[in-house]
C-alpha cells in the first residue's frame, strides 16, 4: 500500500470510528488529518484534502477546539489561521475522556440523581423507579470517578495498567 492510499484509509477509518468517542465523521476526519500531518494545516488545506466545505470545516474545527484537542497555531508572516492537534495518543485519550465525562456522563448522573430523589408515595411503581434509577446513578457515578482517576494519572501508569489488563 502506498502513502496516499494508507492515508486515505486511515482518515476514513478514523472518521467512521469518531462516533465511538462522541463526535461526527467530519470532525474525526479533520482530527485524523491533523494527527498525521507533519505541520500545522490551514483551513484551505484541510478543505482541499478532505473535500469538505468551508462551513463544515470551520464548524468542526471550532468544535474540536472546544474539545481541547485542536489548537490554532500562529505562523509568523502568515495571515491564515493554521491548526494542529495533540500528537500524544495518551494525552489525546485523556482529553476525549474528560470531555465525554463533562458532556455526557455528568448530565446523566445529575438527571438520575434528580429522578431517584423523587418523593416515595409508597406505590410499587414509585419504589421500583427510585430503586432502579438510584442503582444506575450509583453505577454511573462510580464509572465516572474511575474514569477521572485514570485520566488524571501519570501516562506511564496508564500504559502499564492497560498492558497488565490486556495480558
Amino acid at each position: 500500500m502506498e502513502y496516499q492510499e494508507a492515508k486515505e484509509k486511515f482518515i476514513s477509518t478514523w472518521g467512521s470510528l469518531g462516533s465511538l468517542w462522541g463526535i461526527n465523521k467530519a470532525m474525526a476526519q479533520i482530527q485524523s488529518l491533523l494527527f498525521i500531518s507533519t505541520k500545522p494545516l490551514s483551513m484551505e488545506e484541510i478543505m482541499e484534502d478532505l473535500k469538505i466545505s468551508r462551513g463544515n470545516t470551520s464548524m468542526n474545527l471550532r468544535q474540536l477546539m472546544d474539545w481541547g484537542i485542536v489548537t490554532k497555531e500562529l505562523i509568523p508572516g502568515e495571515r491564515k489561521e493554521f491548526f494542529t492537534t495533540e500528537k500524544d495518543v495518551q494525552e489525546l485519550a485523556r482529553h476525549i475522556a474528560k470531555e465525554r465525562s463533562r458532556r455526557e456522563i455528568k448530565p446523566v448522573i445529575k438527571i438520575l440523581k434528580d429522578v431517584s430523589s423523587i418523593k416515595d408515595d409508597g406505590t410499587a411503581k414509585t419504589k421500583e423507579l427510585i430503586k432502579q434509577t438510584k442503582a444506575l446513578h450509583d453505577l454511573a457515578k462510580t464509572a465516572d470517578a474511575m474514569m477521572n482517576k485514570i485520566v488524571s494519572q501519570d501516562q506511564n501508569w496508564l500504559t502499564k495498567s492497560l498492558l497488565k489488563f490486556i495480558k
